[in-house]
Protein backbone atom coordinates (compact mmCIF):
# COMPACT_ATOMS: atom_id res chain seq x y z
CA UNK A 1 0.00 0.00 0.00
CA UNK A 2 3.20 2.05 0.90
CA UNK A 3 3.97 1.50 -2.58
CA UNK A 4 0.13 3.00 -3.72
CA UNK A 5 0.44 5.99 -1.96
CA UNK A 6 3.71 6.88 -3.15
CA UNK A 7 2.06 6.91 -6.58
CA UNK A 8 -0.79 8.87 -5.67
CA UNK A 9 1.49 11.23 -4.57
CA UNK A 10 3.77 11.53 -6.84
CA UNK A 11 0.80 11.67 -9.70
CA UNK A 12 -0.65 14.37 -7.69
CA UNK A 13 2.39 15.73 -7.54
CA UNK A 14 2.64 16.35 -11.16
CA UNK A 15 -1.10 16.94 -11.71
CA UNK A 16 0.01 20.39 -9.32
CA UNK A 17 2.21 21.64 -11.46
CA UNK A 18 0.45 21.05 -14.20
CA UNK A 19 -2.38 22.87 -13.26
CA UNK A 20 -0.02 25.86 -12.94
CA UNK A 21 0.40 25.97 -17.00
CA UNK A 22 -2.58 25.99 -19.21
CA UNK A 23 -3.36 22.87 -21.05
CA UNK A 24 -2.13 23.10 -25.03
CA UNK A 25 0.76 24.98 -23.89
CA UNK A 26 2.43 27.88 -25.61
CA UNK A 27 -0.36 29.99 -25.80
CA UNK A 28 1.16 33.21 -24.14
CA UNK A 29 4.24 32.72 -26.41
CA UNK A 30 2.64 32.84 -29.97
CA UNK A 31 0.05 35.89 -29.02
CA UNK A 32 3.37 38.28 -30.25
CA UNK A 33 3.94 36.51 -33.35
CA UNK A 34 0.39 36.38 -33.96
CA UNK A 35 -0.37 40.28 -33.41
CA UNK A 36 2.83 40.88 -34.94
CA UNK A 37 1.76 39.25 -38.18
CA UNK A 38 -1.28 40.93 -37.96
CA UNK A 39 0.59 44.97 -37.51
CA UNK A 40 2.88 43.28 -40.68
CA UNK A 41 0.30 42.99 -42.71
CA UNK A 42 -1.65 46.27 -41.70
CA UNK A 43 1.53 48.29 -42.77
CA UNK A 44 2.16 46.36 -45.96
CA UNK A 45 -1.27 47.09 -47.44
CA UNK A 46 -1.24 50.50 -46.38
CA UNK A 47 2.44 50.84 -48.02
CA UNK A 48 1.06 49.12 -51.28
CA UNK A 49 -2.15 51.35 -51.28
CA UNK A 50 0.04 54.81 -51.50
CA UNK A 51 2.12 53.49 -53.27
CA UNK A 52 -0.42 52.44 -55.79
CA UNK A 53 -1.71 56.05 -55.49
CA UNK A 54 -5.05 54.68 -54.11
CA UNK A 55 -4.11 57.31 -51.36
CA UNK A 56 -4.05 59.99 -52.89
CA UNK A 57 -7.44 61.62 -52.31
CA UNK A 58 -7.19 60.88 -49.05
CA UNK A 59 -3.73 62.68 -48.36
CA UNK A 60 -5.20 65.69 -51.24
CA UNK A 61 -7.75 65.88 -48.43
CA UNK A 62 -5.75 65.95 -45.31
CA UNK A 63 -3.55 68.23 -47.05
CA UNK A 64 -5.73 71.00 -47.66
CA UNK A 65 -8.34 70.52 -50.64
CA UNK A 66 -8.04 68.93 -53.86
CA UNK A 67 -5.22 69.34 -56.32
CA UNK A 68 -4.64 71.93 -58.78
CA UNK A 69 -5.26 71.74 -62.05
CA UNK A 70 -3.35 73.62 -64.77
CA UNK A 71 -4.34 75.30 -67.82
CA UNK A 72 -5.06 72.65 -70.68
CA UNK A 73 -4.55 75.18 -74.23
CA UNK A 74 -4.50 72.58 -77.32
CA UNK A 75 -3.50 69.38 -74.99
CA UNK A 76 0.40 70.96 -74.52
CA UNK A 77 0.07 71.18 -70.99
CA UNK A 78 -0.09 69.06 -67.85
CA UNK A 79 0.11 70.44 -64.64
CA UNK A 80 1.51 68.19 -61.53
CA UNK A 81 1.04 69.84 -58.12
CA UNK A 82 3.09 73.72 -59.55
CA UNK A 83 5.34 72.30 -62.26
CA UNK A 84 3.89 72.66 -65.57
CA UNK A 85 4.92 70.55 -68.82
CA UNK A 86 4.95 72.41 -72.26
CA UNK A 87 5.67 70.20 -75.37
CA UNK A 88 7.07 71.71 -78.03
CA UNK A 89 5.87 70.58 -81.66
CA UNK A 90 8.29 67.79 -82.83
CA UNK A 91 11.42 69.03 -84.69
CA UNK A 92 13.35 67.17 -87.58
CA UNK A 93 16.45 68.42 -88.16
CA UNK A 94 19.49 67.45 -90.46
CA UNK A 95 22.69 66.84 -88.50
CA UNK A 96 26.41 68.11 -89.83
CA UNK A 97 27.79 65.42 -91.00
CA UNK A 98 30.30 66.73 -93.46
CA UNK A 99 29.39 63.94 -95.73
CA UNK A 100 26.92 63.70 -98.96
CA UNK A 101 24.91 61.20 -96.99
CA UNK A 102 22.22 62.87 -95.19
CA UNK A 103 21.18 62.35 -91.32
CA UNK A 104 18.39 63.39 -89.92
CA UNK A 105 17.34 63.97 -86.24
CA UNK A 106 13.49 63.73 -85.24
CA UNK A 107 13.10 65.26 -81.64
CA UNK A 108 10.28 65.62 -79.44
CA UNK A 109 10.64 67.82 -75.79
CA UNK A 110 8.60 69.30 -73.26
CA UNK A 111 9.33 72.24 -70.93
CA UNK A 112 9.20 72.13 -67.12
CA UNK A 113 8.12 75.21 -66.23
CA UNK A 114 7.52 76.43 -62.30
CA UNK A 115 3.27 77.45 -62.75
CA UNK A 116 0.61 77.89 -65.38
CA UNK A 117 1.07 81.51 -65.45
CA UNK A 118 4.48 81.38 -67.49
CA UNK A 119 2.65 79.27 -70.52
CA UNK A 120 1.64 82.83 -72.17
CA UNK A 121 4.90 83.74 -72.27
CA UNK A 122 6.76 80.71 -73.75
CA UNK A 123 3.89 80.64 -76.08
CA UNK A 124 4.64 84.72 -77.09
CA UNK A 125 8.18 83.30 -77.07
CA UNK A 126 7.84 79.92 -79.12
CA UNK A 127 9.52 81.32 -82.41
CA UNK A 128 12.68 82.56 -81.20
CA UNK A 129 12.83 78.65 -78.73
CA UNK A 130 12.66 76.78 -82.17
CA UNK A 131 15.03 78.84 -84.02
CA UNK A 132 17.62 79.07 -80.92
CA UNK A 133 16.73 74.86 -81.17
CA UNK A 134 17.15 74.82 -84.88
CA UNK A 135 20.20 76.38 -85.19
CA UNK A 136 21.71 74.52 -82.59
CA UNK A 137 20.56 70.85 -83.53
CA UNK A 138 21.89 71.56 -87.13
CA UNK A 139 25.36 71.72 -86.30
CA UNK A 140 24.84 68.85 -83.99
CA UNK A 141 27.33 65.34 -85.10
CA UNK A 142 26.49 62.04 -84.84
CA UNK A 143 29.11 61.40 -82.20
CA UNK A 144 27.60 64.11 -79.92
CA UNK A 145 24.16 62.51 -79.75
CA UNK A 146 26.50 59.40 -78.42
CA UNK A 147 25.88 57.60 -74.79
CA UNK A 148 24.42 59.39 -71.52
CA UNK A 149 26.98 61.92 -71.67
CA UNK A 150 26.08 63.31 -74.89
CA UNK A 151 21.86 63.13 -73.89
CA UNK A 152 23.13 65.46 -70.85
CA UNK A 153 25.35 67.59 -72.50
CA UNK A 154 22.12 68.24 -75.19
CA UNK A 155 19.88 68.56 -72.37
CA UNK A 156 22.29 71.07 -70.83
CA UNK A 157 22.28 72.87 -74.05
CA UNK A 158 18.95 73.05 -74.88
CA UNK A 159 18.23 74.22 -71.23
CA UNK A 160 20.59 77.10 -71.69
CA UNK A 161 19.11 78.13 -74.98
CA UNK A 162 15.58 78.43 -73.82
CA UNK A 163 15.85 80.00 -70.70
CA UNK A 164 17.92 83.04 -72.76
CA UNK A 165 15.16 83.34 -75.21
CA UNK A 166 12.52 83.45 -72.45
CA UNK A 167 14.32 85.82 -69.73
CA UNK A 168 13.03 86.66 -67.05
CA UNK A 169 10.44 83.21 -67.20
CA UNK A 170 12.79 80.42 -66.08
CA UNK A 171 12.48 77.06 -67.21
CA UNK A 172 13.42 74.22 -65.34
CA UNK A 173 14.19 71.28 -67.44
CA UNK A 174 14.30 70.09 -70.86
CA UNK A 175 12.74 66.46 -70.85
CA UNK A 176 13.15 64.32 -74.07
CA UNK A 177 9.73 62.88 -75.04
CA UNK A 178 11.10 61.47 -78.30
CA UNK A 179 14.71 60.90 -79.72
CA UNK A 180 15.34 59.47 -83.46
CA UNK A 181 18.52 59.65 -85.46
CA UNK A 182 18.55 57.85 -88.66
Amino acid sequence: MADEDDLDEGAGGEEDTDLDDPPGGGGKKKMPIIIGAVLFLIVGGVAAAYFAGLLQPLIDAIAGGAPEDGAEEDGAEVALGKEVFFDLDEMLVNLNTGARKSTFLKIKVALELENANEILRIQELMPRIMDNFQVYLRELRIEDLKGSAGMYRLREELLTRVNAATAPVRVKDVLFKEMLVQ
